[in-house]
């Protein structure tokens, strides 16, 4: 049987709308996983039952992430917060790593892992890093890797990937910025912003700061090494 894999959607501030890109969908579908995508619940017992039904998540990319989730203000460059989907998606990853089950997170899914795990982030690297930075939104297509990420040896996205540099998309303002135990940095871009963390006390908890979901349109070979490593490991859940 496929692995079930529960995906956050997105929403708008109204919250009319549940929904989430294609890619996403097509990318846990191309390595084999059964996507199942998840609305927002917000009671204790939903939240515990979605937690045990699915066997692994994933976490998608979207709006800004709720700074007081992290015991700061809202700096001027914060975009569009989406509070609900914050609680939800933090919540429900806790109760993940609690049952060691797999998680991957993509972009403000890599931030949210990261605020999970009682790190936390920049609101605005551009405001808010004191140094000159790569252009971390890119104007090119999705799909085109527009700089690269140097990969830390031995770890989790080294042996998906098997490469120690990767060319990643890169479509983002915010990023992580602590990351304590038990997640670490896997990756690295040259301007010193972070864009992989890991666990080292579970199977497979990864966050990735670019969109691989993506570059899969460009048959990205690292792209694909990652999907199937995550179902690979939903599958011996």
């Amino acid at each position: 049987m496929k692995p079930v894999i529960g995906i956050v959607t997105s929403t708008e501030t109204d919250q009319d709308v549940y929904a989430v890109a294609t890619d996403n969908v097509n990318a846990i579908l191309k390595a084999g996983g059964l996507p199942v995508l998840l609305p927002y619940f917000q009671q204790e017992e939903d939240l515990q039952e979605i937690a045990v039904k699915i066997d692994g998540f994933y976490a998608t990319g979207g709006y800004d992430i709720d700074p007081t989730l992290f015991g700061e203000e809202p700096h001027p460059k914060l975009g569009t917060i989406i509070p609900a989907r914050d609680e939800f998606e933090i919540a429900l990853m806790k109760r993940l790593l609690e049952m060691d089950k797999p998680i991957l997170g993509v972009c403000r899914g890599c931030q949210t892992l990261n605020i999970a795990t009682g790190g936390d982030m920049y609101q605005d690297i551009y405001s808010q890093i004191d140094a000159a930075l790569l252009q971390h939104r890119q104007n090119a297509p999705k799909e085109h890797g527009s700089h690269y990420v140097n990969v830390t040896k031995d770890s989790l996205l080294h042996r998906l990937t098997g490469k120690a540099r990767l060319r990643v998309n890169s479509r983002h303002h915010q990023a992580n910025r602590n990351v304590v135990s038990p997640m670490q940095i896997s990756g690295l871009a040259n301007d010193d912003v972070i864009e992989a963390i890991e666990s080292t006390a579970h199977r497979f908890v990864l966050g990735v700061q670019w969109h691989p979901e993506s570059m899969l349109v460009a048959d990205d070979e690292a792209s694909f090494g990652i999907y199937n490593g995550f179902i690979a490991a939903c599958v011996g859940d």
